[in-house]
């Protein structure tokens, strides 16, 4: 990346502070009541153009989940979010239920947030939909950026070992619970590599089952932009390209990043279109006095619109690893020098979740899984295949509710009936 890339992105955010102030002043004067020129066209118009502005240069903080309540069984019970575990680079978010009403405990449910430049709180539908079924727990990655250089590396090894730590953390508690855990997106690869070690030492902590959904398992099938781009460009350019130093004023000032304002450019640049005609559309509410549709918006920009910086080394070997080489489908990844075998798998159940409009992660890609997987036997094996659904809808929305979330239910059901006949 060109020097001084961050400080130039810096420098800019704080060079437009003075026209913020001016564009909160003037919608402060024209939402008051006692401004007749505010029931006017022209006013509605000068408000609505200074939200706009207002919510194109806010530099966005990480949002909560704000889950506190949900129903079981009918009946609402409060939710309470606890840190049940923590290492420098990751918390373990537990959404602790007050009454499950239910005769027989609910199952655990581990959701591995992707760390893709998103904060972990993009899977809040996600959790939303499973707390009524599900003792559920979430990885909450932490914002590099804010990582002193004195707390040491993150890369691709340190993260499949804190899913093995995290999964012998929950097993130690299950006492005969079962344990699932679900990868959304990135961390379908190793989620399935720290299960594949797991199995090859034969813990005892490794979860039920594992759910893959629209994960680069195999990013050769089905190849989108994304994946074609790391191809056609390989490792070398995105080192070059991608990767700055934290400028003074954070905590991680010194640390090299992939930073999350990048991240989220190509996010933009790839639907650029459909992102300037949905800030059109909310203009357009604001000035017709639509506040449903408009605070629709503002729910969903508030959350996509957060990001958060990458280790470097994390997402170098991500992109060599995953994207350049192909080492898990071909058999040649390594965890910390040892050969990640998914032949190993013999125990946990695979279900795999694909969108048919994925851009991201096309279909097939983590369908892959089921043939590297070979040792597994085919009843415990699913797939899914989502129609009319992109990447974001492969975990959230509409047809997630009705129809995804549902299949893995019954896929969990289904293998844990199979578990207790076989005994």
């Amino acid at each position: 990346m060109p020097p001084f890339t961050y400080e130039l992105h810096e420098i800019s955010h704080y060079a437009l502070a003075p026209a913020r102030a001016v564009s909160d002043l003037a919608q402060l004067w024209l939402r008051s009541p006692a401004n007749l020129l505010s029931y006017t066209h022209v006013g509605k118009n000068i408000m609505a153009s200074a939200e706009l502005f207002e919510r194109l240069t806010r530099r966005y903080v990480k949002p909560a989940f704000g889950l506190t309540r949900t129903t079981i069984a009918g009946k609402p019970t409060a939710v309470v979010e606890q840190v049940i575990w923590e290492r420098p680079f990751c918390k373990l978010l537990h959404f602790k239920r007050e009454f499950a009403f239910t005769d027989a405990p609910q199952p655990k449910l581990l959701i591995t947030a992707p760390m893709s430049g998103h904060y972990a709180t993009l899977l809040r539908g996600t959790v939303e939909a499973f707390l009524p079924f599900y003792d559920v727990y979430i990885t909450d990655w932490v914002d590099a950026r804010t990582m002193p250089p004195s707390a040491g590396r993150f890369d691709f090894d340190d993260y499949v070992d804190y899913l093995i730590a995290i999964c012998g953390r929950l097993s130690k508690q299950c006492d005969g619970i079962p344990l699932h855990a679900l990868g959304v997106c990135q961390p379908a690869v190793p989620l399935i590599a720290a299960v594949a070690r797991m199995e090859a030492e034969d813990s005892p902590h490794v979860p039920a089952s594992m759910t893959l959904m629209g994960g680069p398992i195999d990013t050769r099938r089905s190849p989108t932009k994304v994946n074609l781009l790391a191809q056609e460009r390989g490792s070398y350019w995105f080192k070059r390209n991608c990767i700055s130093t934290v400028p003074l004023g954070y905590r991680g000032a010194g640390r090299e990043v992939y930073p999350g304002f990048l991240q989220l450019a190509g996010f933009m640049a790839m639907n650029f279109d459909r992102h300037v005609t949905a800030h059109l559309d909310l203009f357009n509410q604001l000035v017709e006095g639509d506040g449903d549709s408009a605070e629709k918006h503002r729910e969903f920009y508030d959350e996509y619109l957060s990001v958060m910086d990458l280790t470097a080394e994390f997402y170098l070997q991500t992109v060599d690893e995953v994207f350049v080489k192909h080492t898990l489908p071909k058999g040649e990844m390594t965890h910390r020098g040892v050969k990640v075998d998914l032949g190993a798998i013999r125990r946990v159940s695979l279900l795999t979740i694909e969108g048919e409009n994925d851009d991201i992660s096309g279909a097939g890609q983590t369908l892959a899984a089921h043939d590297l997987c070979y040792n597994l036997p085919a009843s415990m094996k699913a797939d899914y295949l989502q129609e009319k659904v992109g990447h974001f809808g492969v975990f959230n929305g509409s047809r997630f509710r009705k129809h995804i979330a549902p299949r893995i239910r019954e896929f969990h059901s289904a293998q844990t009936l199979s578990s207790v006949d076989s005994i």
